[in-house]
């Protein structure tokens, strides 16, 4: 547990924080290092149409696992024009409304230091969002600390956090194609088809949004043979508002949108 111990040491040095949390496996090993480092700190949660509830109560159930206090906050990303025309820059702009928010918080209530969860291999991978922390002057202490992904999960599951293995959930807005515009319902749309097939026992995939085509990205492509259950997702997606629904041939593959 070397590593983690350097974690704590980054965290105690300081003092307090706001601590970004989405209810990943990344922010709430940086929610229990913050707490185990006895810094003062915060965990918030941004709340908008593009967090899936289930990341929004994922976040609420950690922070009171681990005792860390939380607050969620309501960003308003979809208030700008920018974020909705959904061009490459679209997670700068998502970041730059949080972290703003989490910015002026910190600074209203005493805290020194805004975290965020990056990791190492988020370096690997086209993130502007990473543009809208340096502008915040948002630390990743993860990152400061040489985590990888597969550090964190190893280090998760050695202090018992149930998220050692959750999958990565990156916001709803994710699921759109560059260029294609982002709206409430649309963002609806999505979460609703995805909690759908969570119901039905799936993991590991997405609904990618292509106006009135639902493509799903991985999974258990096998399971789609039985007609019985095709049908049944077919019915749900298309009340939903999907006129086609698709298989993605090729599976789920993180980032496959940056292509």
């Amino acid at each position: 547990m070397q590593r983690y111990k350097r974690l704590l040491s980054i965290l105690g040095s300081l003092d307090s924080a706001v601590v970004a949390c989405s209810g990943g496996v990344d922010s709430t090993l940086l929610m229990k290092a913050a707490k185990d480092s006895n810094i003062k700190a915060l965990a918030v949660t941004g709340k908008s149409p593009t967090i899936p509830s289930v990341d929004l109560n994922e976040a609420i159930s950690m922070a009171s696992e681990i005792g860390l206090p939380h607050r969620i906050i309501r960003t308003a990303e979809m208030q700008r024009p920018e974020f909705r025309e959904n061009n490459r820059d679209r997670c700068f702009f998502c970041k730059d409304t949080l972290f703003g928010e989490l910015k002026n918080l910190a600074l209203k209530e005493g805290y020194l230091w805004v975290v965020e969860g990056s990791n190492l291999d988020d370096l690997k991978d086209y993130r502007p969002g990473l543009r809208a922390r340096d502008l915040h002057g948002v630390r990743s202490p993860l990152i400061e600390a040489r985590f990888t992904k597969e550090d964190i999960r190893e280090i998760s599951r050695a202090l018992g956090l149930k998220t050692w293995n959750r999958p990565a959930s990156p916001c709803l807005s994710s699921r759109f194609p560059y260029g294609l515009p982002i709206t409430e319902e649309e963002l609806r749309m999505v979460e609703e088809a995805e909690s759908f097939l969570r119901g039905l026992g799936f993991s590991g995939f997405r609904v990618r949004h292509h106006g009135d085509l639902a493509r799903i990205e991985g999974g258990d492509i096998e399971r789609f043979f039985d007609p019985l259950l095709r049908k049944e997702v077919v019915a749900y997606l298309r009340g939903l508002g999907y006129k086609y629904i698709s298989l993605d041939l090729e599976g789920f593959m993180s980032g496959k949108l940056n292509r």
